[in-house]
């Protein structure tokens, strides 16, 4: 470490070039040839005169010397300071980033256990629950976008964004639940966070195709091993007469479906940032704006003819009260902790997506899944006789952790303005 102490330049007593051309200006031989020279009264006027020359010329010289070391220090200061400003910025931006990331990775192991606890008492009412997660989202977003309007956190120019990205959001939203929650109702709790691996293989192709971007090898290899670990675990089936041979190919291949939508919806929301970007002239939409919009579209998906039946049928069960609350224990908690959970998900996922990628978002998801396995293999309360895992399914999981494993291993670029990072625009 530098000391504090400052140490002064050595004294010289050779003039510099700039004093040596000051004291030029004085006769050859000094004050004494001056004498010599002039009478006794012009004399002493001359020594006076040349005294006074040189301690200007001195003081001149020294008070430049000061000025270039001053600027010197200004300058190396103001370097030390933007160097130091860059390097606290980035701290800044990646302990945000780690942050969110366990964020996602804790709210979507909740979110992927509740969302199978959910479905014990409404198994029969999947497409009600949707729905209740829906109106739910309505109510909290628009309430939020609201007092951030209020605030100035949202300006004007957020709101009157195009409605046609936010109607296609609430579609692919509207399709991906009732998909969803229909498997979800008949599949073991423990297959779903392995079947929503498919997610991250479909945000890749459709990031590359929408997005224009360009993966590493590693990243490539770790979606094969992802899909190699789904093919594996399907095939193998699961013990306690939950299998997935057991439930047929048209259960998962319905929620592989869902995570289709799923990563078409991410993209779509991941263009509608970079399209507000420009339209907003580098600004940022809010998060809240996209939840809000992409939520209120999604109640288009309602199939009106029904709603009548599944809001009687449904709100009984939901409130398990009734004649047809039979075989609705666990509502109405398990339901309300569930759309909590979901809700406080999608929040941070959205936020991740808007700090990071869309590819890192799913990237930090997909962690969940080791966690949300394990937890299927405990004594879960409503959920009956804890799963089991036969070793064809274990096998599945590893090679798909695996997977994720290798996509997530940093690797050096040799030429970065051929490539780009997984998720970073090329």
């Amino acid at each position: 470490m530098a000391s504090s102490t400052t140490t002064a330049p050595p004294v010289s007593c050779r003039p510099s070039t700039a004093r040596g051309r000051l004291l030029r200006l004085l006769p050859a031989n000094g004050p004494a040839a001056a004498m010599e020279l002039l009478p006794t009264v012009r004399r002493r006027e001359a020594v006076r005169a040349a005294h006074v020359r040189r301690i200007e010329a001195a003081a001149w010289l020294g008070a430049r010397r000061a000025t270039r070391r001053e600027d010197a220090a200004a300058r190396c200061a103001a370097a030390g300071e933007v160097v130091g400003s860059a390097a606290g910025v980035g701290r800044s931006a990646g302990m945000e980033v780690a942050i969110a990331t366990a964020a996602v990775v804790a709210m979507g192991t909740g979110n992927r256990v509740l969302y199978k606890l959910a479905l014990v008492p409404l198994r029969d009412y999947p497409f009600f629950l949707a729905q209740l997660a829906t109106f739910g989202y309505v109510v909290v977003y628009f309430s939020i976008l609201y007092l951030r309007h209020q605030a100035g956190i949202v300006t004007d120019e957020m709101l009157s964004l195009p409605q046609k990205p936010f109607l296609a959001v609430g579609l692919l939203e509207a399709l991906s639940a009732a998909s969803g929650m229909a498997a979800g109702a008949v599949l073991s709790g423990a297959s779903i966070p392995i079947l929503s691996q498919t997610y991250l293989v479909w945000q890749l192709l459709l990031s590359a195709i929408f997005l224009k971007r360009r993966y590493r090898i590693n990243e490539i290899t770790g979606c094969f091993l992802v899909t190699v670990g789904v093919i594996i675990t399907v095939a193998s089936g699961s013990s306690a007469g939950a299998s997935l041979k057991g439930t047929g190919i048209l259960w998962p291949l319905l929620m592989i479906i869902s995570f289709f939508l799923q990563a078409a919806d991410t993209v779509l929301k991941e263009i509608i940032f970079l399209n507000a970007a420009k339209k907003l002239k580098g600004g940022s939409v809010d998060l809240f704006v996209v939840n809000s919009y992409g939520s209120a579209y999604q109640l288009w998906g309602v199939p009106f003819h029904q709603l009548p039946t599944y809001i009687r049928d449904g709100t009984a069960c939901f409130l398990n009260m009734g004649s047809l609350s039979s075989g609705c224990e666990g509502a109405p908690l398990l339901p309300l902790l569930f759309v909590l959970v979901n809700m406080g998900f999608n929040i941070s996922l959205l936020h991740l997506l808007k700090i990071s990628s869309a590819v890192v978002s799913s990237l930090a998801s997909t962690f969940s899944v080791p966690l949300s396995i394990y937890a299927f293999t405990l004594p879960l309360p409503y959920i009956g006789v804890a799963s089991t895992l036969p070793p064809g399914f274990v096998a599945g999981a590893v090679v798909l952790t695996a997977g994720l494993l290798l996509y997530s291993f940093p690797q050096a670029q040799k030429n970065p303005g051929n490539s780009s990072p997984a998720g970073i625009p090329s």
